[in-house]
C-alpha cells in the first residue's frame, strides 16, 4: 500500500466521516484506513482539534511497554445535539403560553438565572459597565462590542446564540435586552434585529436610553 497526501479540503472531511462511522480511532488507524502519511494525518488532526471538531477521548497502550496512542473521536460540536429542539419546545410551553404583558417579567427572571453574577460595582463609570457587559455577553457567545454614538453608547451583537429558534420565538430578543439592562443598570432599546451591516453580516443593535 502506498501512502498519499490528500488535498486538505478532502482529507479533514474524510477523517470526520471515518470517526463518525467508527466512533473512535488512533492516528495510526486513521492513516492506514485513509492511506495518508503519519505526518499528514497528524497535521490534519491538529487542525481539527484547534477547530473544535475532534476531541482526544482517551489513550490506548501499544502492548505492555509500548507508548500510548491518543484515541480521537468527534467533538460534541461535530456530533450535534437536540438542544435547539428541546429549547424551542420548552419555550413554547412557557413563554409563548404567557400573556404578552407578562413576558418581559418572565424573561427578566430568566436573565437572572442564566447570568447571575453582576459586576462588583454597578455604580462605576458607564464605560467600565459597558466593557463588563460586553465581556459577559461574549462569554455567552454573543460576539459583542460597544461603540460611542452621538445619541449615546450602542451595543452591537455579531452573533445570536438563539439563531436556530429565534424565528419561532422572537420574544427572546427581550432576553437580550434584559441581560444588558441587568448588567448596565440602565435601560436599552433594540434598534435592529439581525440586519445586515456594511460588511453584509447580520447584527443586532441596542442603544442606551437617556
Amino acid at each position: 500500500m502506498t501512502n498519499v497526501t490528500l488535498p486538505k479540503t478532502n482529507s479533514r472531511q474524510k477523517i470526520l466521516n471515518y470517526l463518525r462511522k467508527q466512533t473512535s480511532a488512533t492516528s495510526v488507524e486513521l492513516g492506514k484506513a485513509l492511506r495518508v502519511t503519519p505526518a499528514n494525518i497528524r497535521h490534519h488532526l491538529s487542525r481539527l482539534l484547534a477547530d473544535g471538531l475532534v476531541d482526544v477521548g482517551g489513550l490506548r497502550m501499544d502492548g505492555a511497554r509500548g507508548r500510548p496512542y491518543k484515541i480521537y473521536c468527534l467533538s460534541r460540536l461535530a456530533l450535534g445535539d437536540n438542544l435547539s429542539a428541546l429549547s424551542s419546545a420548552l419555550l413554547g410551553e412557557f413563554i409563548d403560553s404567557l400573556p404578552e404583558a407578562e413576558r418581559p417579567a418572565f424573561l427578566r427572571r430568566l436573565a437572572e438565572r442564566i447570568s447571575p453574577n453582576l459586576p462588583a460595582d454597578r455604580s462605576s463609570h458607564i464605560t467600565r459597565r459597558l466593557a463588563a457587559t460586553v465581556e459577559t455577553l461574549n462569554q455567552m457567545h454573543y460576539q459583542s462590542h460597544w461603540e460611542a454614538h452621538a445619541a449615546g453608547p450602542r451595543l452591537i451583537l455579531g452573533q445570536c446564540p438563539y439563531a436556530a429558534i429565534i424565528a419561532d420565538h422572537p420574544a427572546l430578543c427581550l432576553l437580550d435586552k434584559s441581560l444588558m439592562e441587568r448588567h448596565l443598570s440602565h435601560p436599552v432599546e433594540q434598534l435592529a434585529k439581525l440586519e445586515r451591516n456594511e460588511r453584509g453580516l447580520p447584527i443586532c443593535l441596542f442603544a442606551m436610553l437617556y
